[in-house]
Formats: C-alpha cells, structure tokens, sequence
C-alpha cells in the first residue's frame, strides 16, 4: 500500500508539474494559493559556500484555511547555454527537468482564509552544484499533501566566481529613458484635456520619473520631449481647457507643474539630455505623406523649446528616438537632412544578416542621402526588465535577479575579445516603477562585468556584425498615422503657414507647434483624440484668418467717369501687424477693365484698417463686378476672395457738355449782374448837367 501510495504521489507530481511550468502565471491567477518571492541574497554568488537565501511569502486566496503546504527549491546544475534557453525557461515553454533541493514546512501551520505566512530557503552553489561562471535555472514550488504543486515562481541565480580565468570582460552599458506623454494643448492657449494633473499626482507619470531623475547616475541619457515641458510650462501660469463637453474651463496656476520643471532642471543639469522633434511627430507618417517640411520644423522648435525650458545649451538635437523605435529609409533621410546624426532603434528594425548565438554590438552604420548615421540598437529583453509587464508576475526582485543573470550571460558568452556596447531603453510612454528602476540603476553600478556609459559615447567598432539594414514590415507601415488622417491636416498646415507669412515678423509662427501636435505619433493609437484636436486648431486657424478682411464687399461702388479710381479698404483685426497684396481682376472685362499691379505690399497696423486705389475704366454702362483676393508676398491666397460691385453710368460725354452748358449760364447770369450793380452806380442826370453838357 505504501508503495503504491508513493507511486500515484510520484505519477501525480510527474502530471502536475508540467502544467505548472507551461503557464505558471495564467495558472497562478486562478489558484487559492500565491506564491511571492521577496528577496534573493546576495544578488549573485562569487564563492562556493556563499550563502544564498531565498525567501518571501504563501497568501490563500480563499475563505477557508489551508494546510498540509511545503515549500520546494528545486535546481538544475546544468547552466544555460544561451540567452535564448534561459528566456524559454522563464517563459515556461520548456519542460527543463530540476532537482529538489530542499523544503521548508510553513511553520507546520495552516495559512488563515485570506491570510498568508512568510518562508525562507538558504542554499549555496556547493550545494546547488555549481561549479562555473553562468546562470543558472531554479523555481519555487507550493506542495500539498506532499506531491501536488499548487503554484510556480521560476526565476534565475547568477554565479560569478572571482578565480582567475574566468572573469568576463566588462560590457559598457548605456541607459536611455524617455520622458514622453501625448499632447495636451490644441493651439497655443487652449489645452484639450486636463490629464496633466493626474501625471503630476503622488503616482503619476512624471511624480515618476522626478523620482527617478533624483538618483539616477548621471550616465543616464534622457530623451525629452519638448512638446510636454511646453505644456507644464503654460500650466505654470493660468490656463483654459476647451472640451466639446464642457466649453473652456478656466483653471488656476499648477504650482505642481512649476515645481516638476525646476526638479528635472536640477536634476538633469549634468546628465546628458536629447531633445525629441517637437510634439514627437510619427516621421515615418511625415515622410510617406507628402508633410515633410513638418519634420523640419519639429526638429528647430524642439531644441529650442528644450534650451529654454530646461535652461541649457548643450541639449542635444543630433540624437533621435523615433516612434516605437522603428523607422525606413524614407523616414530616416528626413532626419538626417535635418542634422541628425544618431537613431535610438529596435533591434528588430537593423537585424544581422545571419543569425547569431551571441549578442553583437548596439551600433552600426546606415547610409542615408545625408551622409551616414549611427543606428543604436537596444536589447529588447534588457529593455524589458525595467518595466512590469502588464498581467504578468514580475516584481523588483524578479526582474533584477533577470537583468543580473542578462547582462552576465551576455559578458560570458563566448568568442567575445572585445568590449561590446549594449542598451537599454525601455517603452517611450511609459509610467515607470520608481523603486524598480532606481534599484536596477544602482545595481548596473554595482555589476563587475557592466561599465556604464553615456548613449552618445557608443560608436561602431571598426568589425561590424553584418546586418541587413532597415528592415520595415508591412505592419509597421500599417501602424503609421494614415492618409485619412493626414489629409486634413495638410489643408491645415498650409492655411497655417500663411497666417504666419503675412506677419510683418516673419519669426512668428504661431500655429507651428500646434500643427505638429496633430501630427504627433501618440495618435497612431487614439486617432479619435487626434482628430478632436486637429479640429480645434483648424477652428482657430480659420478664425483667425477671417480676422483680416476685405471692409464693404456688401455694397456697390460708383466709378465716377469713364476713368476713376476706386477705393478697395481692408481690416486687421488681429494680434499683429501684416503685410500684404491686394489683387483685383474684373469679372466683366466688357463692361469695366482693371489696371492694378502694386508692386509694394499693403502694411497694416494690428487693429487698424488699410487700403489701395484701384485705377478703373468703365467702356459702357451698367453694373460690373471685379474679384478682389488677398495674396502673400510669393503669391499665394489669403483667404476666400470677395466679390465687389462696380456701378458705372456709360454717358460720360453727355454729362459733360450738360455740365459744361450749365457753367454757361451761370458764367452769363454772373456777367448780367456786375452790368446791373455798374448801371444802379450811375448818379442821375439834372438839368445843370444837361446844360454844361450841351455847351
């Protein structure tokens, strides 16, 4: 009986492990138990008889009491032979037979309904059977009754003995973390939403990554967009959101927001700091589009923007993360004719031409029509240790025992002689865990086989691994912003881009950024918002433009005589002063021509009104209408033109010689009555005067 018993525990456990190993953390989520490992010391052995502890704690789930559980080390002494290998076996997808090693009773006391109970394993690599440099492959288990594995934690212990000949060489390793979020401002004065308050709350977002920036080596090379601090920045003061919903909300000054920006100011000063285009355009989008010169733009506004709001010269513009880390040829062309010089890449997007079993270098060199840039491939499973993926089981001590045992296979692989670069960026919009982060920053300080670097300081070694440049899938390509969506917003770019050339200072570009706000990546996933913004800022480009306009169009105009001039008056209601040309045509060449060419523009003063005469001839009588359509200094419309109605009589000569008739008359009545006033001068004649006059 007692061997059978111990035979169906044995076929039992046999049936059970395997499921738990395929899926432990879909099986996890659905058990009464939970299994948490809390710490695993030291983070590495170097020494045969170091202890190592593992420990952490059982919680049931459920409303009844559990009893009769066990924790088990289980081992392997067989080290992984790759990364790859040690990846499947934290996946799951390998059945890797272990070795128990030992348990721990749980206090030989049931775990409470809803309660849970601490436990603690201590091992050393004498005892685990490790013998060389490497990672190695272990799990804790939860047993009950003995033979039935109710929860899985896998993890990795690192083993990096100190004996001579087998220390790695040290791999430079550069940290690169973005300090991204989607727009949140339409035009300059007008915000969308207020998310902001909540990204600068006890756990958001940028409280976040203040955190961060506090402890952070200053080898960490930040990615920020300039977009965002703009944004901060105007929250600093009084601002308005405008919601179809709600209308505009006034809201108060955020002193939150001012005190984020002096804290990253501070803390950034020494660390390196690559400034994004402004608003993080999808360039990919751009460059297939035909909205080109909008990364151009972005490029200028966001370096300055960045020195500005962060008070720094030496903000780097040269160094470029696209979004998702993905671009093609096209894309890249555009930034390197705008003086870039260095790409933040996926892997994936620059693969070897071959595959390889080791990890080849971060940098390589793309051919672009400005020359050639640096690509700066991250590794992706690196990458991934600095985030918590979303359902998953990872914790601070799981992904630091994973970054550890990475980067140490990566300094033992072997056929390496020289020092290789790897990097880390983890996901461009992200909300990071400070204490993960922080944790694993200090622990790379700490790491004997990592030398921590500056991004910029990553160059191509003079041996490439071979690679098969930029490869860009068809989902890439899908993943982009669209026609659909871009359409509107070249109409909107060019009526943009007018308001700013009739400005006496050309400097003034007051719909640049919010243009490259509509075109930002952060749509690619939420075009619905992206287009309520777009909306936003064609409504205030259009209001703006109708503040300058043609004054009378709604009534006729008299041309007094065959030939005259007529006066075409125009108003700037706007902001600035403007400088611009009027064109006039006829619409009835029989009726009435128009001979106007300025050849200097029309300046008006903000708030004042201009205007032109405009020389005509009428050739017979009637109404005439001529088109008047205001233009920029290259030609181009302003706005919709308008229509004026020309009034012209066709009897000129006649009026003329009724004219010249009535001047007759009156020039006789006048000669008439000087006549009239002379005879009533006269005096009157006496007799005396006849007499002396006969004499």
């Amino acid at each position: 009986m007692i061997r059978k018993a111990a035979l169906i525990a044995s076929l039992s456990a046999a049936l059970l492990a395997p499921m738990v190993a395929t899926a432990p953390s879909a099986a996890a989520g659905k058990q009464a138990v939970a299994l948490t490992l809390g710490s695993v010391t030291p983070d590495y052995s170097t020494e045969l008889n170091t202890e190592i502890k593992f420990s952490g704690t059982v919680s049931n789930t459920t409303s009844t009491p559990l009893s009769g559980l066990t924790i088990r080390l289980r081992y392997s002494p067989q080290r992984f032979a790759d990364r790859a290998s040690m990846r499947a076996f934290l996946a799951g997808s390998t059945t890797q037979q272990l070795t128990p090693s030992t348990t721990s009773q749980l206090s030989n006391q049931a775990v409470a309904a809803n309660g849970s109970l601490s436990w603690e394993i201590t091992r050393s690599p004498v005892q685990l059977s490790l013998r060389q440099y490497g990672v190695y492959p272990v799990a804790v288990e939860v047993v009950q009754l003995g033979y039935q594995v109710i929860a899985e934690q896998r993890t990795v212990i690192t083993y990096a003995p100190t004996t001579p000949g087998q220390k790695p060489q040290k791999t430079k390793l550069a940290v690169a973390l973005p300090v991204i979020d989607q727009p949140h401002r339409s035009d300059d004065a007008h915000f969308v939403d207020d998310k902001l308050v909540n990204a600068l709350g006890q756990k958001g977002m940028l409280t976040n990554l203040a955190k961060i920036a506090k402890s952070a080596p200053k080898s960490v090379t930040w990615f920020v967009e300039p977009g965002l601090l703009d944004d901060l920045n105007q929250m600093s003061s009084p601002y308005t959101v405008r919601t179809k919903k709600n209308g505009d909300q006034a809201k108060p000054a955020s002193q939150e927001a001012k005190l984020w920006l002096d804290t990253m100011r501070a803390e950034l000063a020494r660390s390196p700091v690559a400034a994004l285009p402004y608003a993080d355009p999808d360039v990919a989008a751009l460059a297939h589009q035909g909205l080109d010169t909008q990364t151009a733009k972005a490029l200028a506004l966001g370096g300055q923007k960045a020195r500005q709001l962060l008070k720094r010269d030496d903000i780097q513009t040269a160094l470029n993360w696209p979004v998702d880390g993905v671009l093609d040829a096209d894309a890249l062309d555009l930034l390197s004719v705008g003086h870039v010089q260095g790409v933040l890449l996926n892997s994936a997007n620059v693969p070897t031409q071959q595959p390889v079993t080791y990890t080849p270098d971060a940098a390589a060199t793309l051919d672009t029509v400005g020359g050639p840039v640096t690509a700066l491939l991250t590794d992706p499973e690196l990458s991934r240790t600095f985030e918590f993926e979303p359902g998953g089981q990872g914790s601070t001590t799981l992904n630091k025992l994973r970054f550890i045992a990475e980067t140490a296979m990566i300094a033992g692989e072997p056929g390496q002689t020289t020092p290789r670069s790897v990097v880390v960026a983890p996901s461009r919009r992200w909300n990071p865990n400070p204490m993960l982060v922080t944790t694993l920053l200090k622990t790379a300080g700490k790491l004997p086989w990592l030398q921590l670097t500056q991004l910029g300081s990553i160059k191509p070694g003079k041996t490439q691994v071979p690679r098969a440049g930029l490869t860009y899938t068809e989902q890439n390509r899908k993943d982009e912003l669209g026609p659909k969506y871009l359409t509107p917003i070249k109409e909107l770019a060019a009526n943009a881009a007018l308001t700013s050339q009739i400005t006496v200072n050309k400097g003034d570009s007051p719909f640049d950024a919010a243009v490259l706000r509509a075109v930002s990546g952060a749509w690619r996933n939420s075009t619905p918002a992206g287009r309520g913004l777009t909306k936003q800022v064609q409504s205030t480009v259009k209001t703006t433009m109708g503040q300058i306009q043609i004054t009378g169009a709604d009534r006729p105009r008299t041309l007094a005589g065959s030939e005259g001039q007529v006066p075409i008056s125009v108003r700037n209601s706007g902001t600035q002063t403007i400088s611009l040309f009027i064109d006039v045509k006829s619409n009835d060449p029989d009726v009435l021509a128009v001979d106007f060419n300025p050849k200097e523009p029309l300046t008006i003063l903000k708030g004042q009104s201009g205007g032109v005469q405009v020389p005509m001839a009428a050739k017979s009588s009637g109404d005439a209408t001529v088109t008047v359509q205001l233009r920029t200094a290259d030609g181009q419309p302003y706005g919709k033109a308008s229509r004026l109605t020309i009034r012209t009589t066709g009897y000129t000569g006649i009026a003329l010689v009724i004219v010249g008739a009535a001047l007759a008359v009156m020039l006789a009545a006048v000669v008439t009555r000087i006549l009239r006033r002379r005879s009533l001068k006269k005096p009157a004649r006496t007799p005396q005067t006849r007499e002396s006059e006969s004499v």
